[in-house]
């Protein structure tokens, strides 16, 4: 993040890393309420906590559960995205996620080198929604404070829950000129009078050096890669990115995709089932706010707003 700003504090949280950059009056104390709500979120909705209100869900047998409006709000904002994709983005996979290898917070002892690991990759292919459709299951009702499927499903919050929160954020530090970057997926907000735009460095999965910067006024910018948590697994390379009809890593033939939109959360599943559908498939999920696709090769491709623009070098 290319930008300067009176507070820029950054915290561990959500299994990621949190980084806030607030302007205006006021942006210290902004930023400790921002960190009690994280807080807050993460012992709600972190599937890494056994004491997290999420955890208490998934051991629950009952079909019927009472939950917290904060908790309804974070397994709605999942199925939601299933919902828009089609079922593509699946809140369902962590069983799988967790008999795969990443049960437990991530440990970068762990990675694995990308061009190692797609190197000994299965064929490349696009991913599917599961065809039993388990995700339809899920219903959350915030008014009512409930969360129905059926027992035994357990659920994840994810990407999408880390979208939501940033988005929420957006809110705690009220009017002002902001970033909220949780892991790479990013709210920016103006503030009240200040058009200046931002400017959003994204890295190259393979050199990890930046690679473009995108010029944004407001909105959301989401980042979706294998590259962030890839391990050596008994049968090969495993990543977090899971293809829902099989309950395997999808190696689809994309390494990451960076998507634009209004919301983070938009963003973030966006970038998801753009990664997920592949080559031939990522295009119409970026066409409408903009992105950029890195396939297995290193080549970078601009789509929607994006294309017209020089994708080797700034994005303006």
């Amino acid at each position: 993040m290319v930008v300067s700003a009176a507070v820029d504090t950054s915290f561990a949280a959500l299994g990621t890393t949190v980084r806030l950059l607030l302007d205006g009056d006021g942006a210290q104390e902004a930023a400790a309420a921002a960190r009690r709500w994280i807080g807050a979120f993460d012992a709600c909705a972190s599937r890494f906590r056994a004491d997290s209100e999420l955890s208490r869900l998934n051991a629950d047998p009952r079909e019927r559960v009472p939950v917290s409006p904060l908790l309804a709000a974070a397994i709605g904002a999942g199925a939601w995205a299933a919902q828009r994709t089609g079922g593509l983005v699946d809140p369902v996979l962590v069983d799988a996620l967790q008999a795969g290898g990443y049960a437990g917070r991530w440990d970068p002892a762990r990675a694995m080198d990308l061009r190692t690991a797609l190197d000994a990759a299965p064929a490349r292919r696009p991913a599917a929604a599961d065809p039993g459709g388990r995700w339809r299951a899920v219903h959350a009702d915030g008014d009512a404070g409930v969360v129905t499927r059926p027992g035994g499903l357990h659920l994840d919050t994810g990407g999408t829950g880390k979208g939501l929160a940033a988005d929420a954020l957006l809110h705690v530090v009220g009017p002002r000129r902001a970033v909220i970057d949780l892991g790479g997926d990013i709210a920016l907000s103006p503030g009240p009078a200040d058009p200046r735009p931002f400017e959003v460095e994204v890295t190259d999965p393979f050199s990890r050096r930046t690679s473009h910067v995108l010029s944004i006024t407001a909105g959301a910018v989401a980042t979706s890669g294998i590259d962030a948590r890839l391990w050596a697994g008994p049968d090969g390379p495993s990543h977090h990115l899971l293809d829902p009809s099989t309950g395997r890593p999808a190696w689809t033939g994309i390494v990451s995709v960076t998507a634009l939109a209004p919301t983070v959360l938009e963003a973030e599943v966006l970038a998801k089932a753009a990664l997920l559908s592949g080559p031939a498939g990522a295009a119409p999920w970026l066409a409408e706010h903009g992105g950029l696709v890195v396939h297995d090769d290193g080549e970078v491709r601009a789509v929607g707003p994006l294309a017209a623009r020089a994708p080797a070098a700034v994005i303006a």
